[in-house]
This record gives C-alpha cells, structure tokens and sequence, in this order.
C-alpha cells in the first residue's frame, strides 16, 4: 500500500466519522432508539465482513485479528441493538 493510498485512507475515516458524531448530534432523543434499531443491518453487513476478514485466504495475521475484534464489537452492537428495541416495543404493550 503506498503512501498516497494511505493518506486517502485516513482522510474518508476522518471525513466519516467527523459527518456521522454531526448527523448523530442532530437527532432528537425520540427518534434515537428507532434509528438504533434500524442500524442493526448495517451491524449485520459488518458481521459479514469481519468474517470476510478473519477467513484464510491470504489475508496477513493483522487483518485476521482486526476482523475478529470488528466481529466481536458488531455483535455486541447487534445484541445490544436488539435488546434495546425490544424493551423500546414493550413500553407500547399494555
């Protein structure tokens, strides 16, 4: 990977993170646990690919252990997510 690669690399995780704290900041407590349990597909689209990552086909032992731990806190994300949503749908039941 070259330099120039890297630094485009670092300037997107910037960029992203720097519009998703905006986008996150903006949203009214009422709408956060909707959008949280609407999150949960992309979490699952992360699952897959830490599985992608953490498979054996050529991949170096860094990006094998990066995958396990994005599975590992995709998963927590999703559990949690799930949970959140349904104590969120039993306050409406009488």
């Amino acid at each position: 990977m070259s330099i120039d690669s890297l630094i485009i690399l670092i300037y997107v995780l910037v960029l992203a993170s720097y519009l998703g704290f905006e986008l996150i900041a903006k949203v009214p407590p009422t709408l956060h646990t909707p959008l949280m349990s609407g999150s949960n597909a992309i979490s699952g689209i992360t699952i897959v690919g830490a599985l992608l990552a953490c498979n054996e086909l050529g991949y170096t032992t860094l990006s094998k252990w990066m995958g396990m731990i994005a599975l590992i806190l995709a998963t927590i994300n999703v559990v949690g997510g799930y949970a959140v949503t349904d104590r969120m749908l039993k306050m409406f039941k009488k």
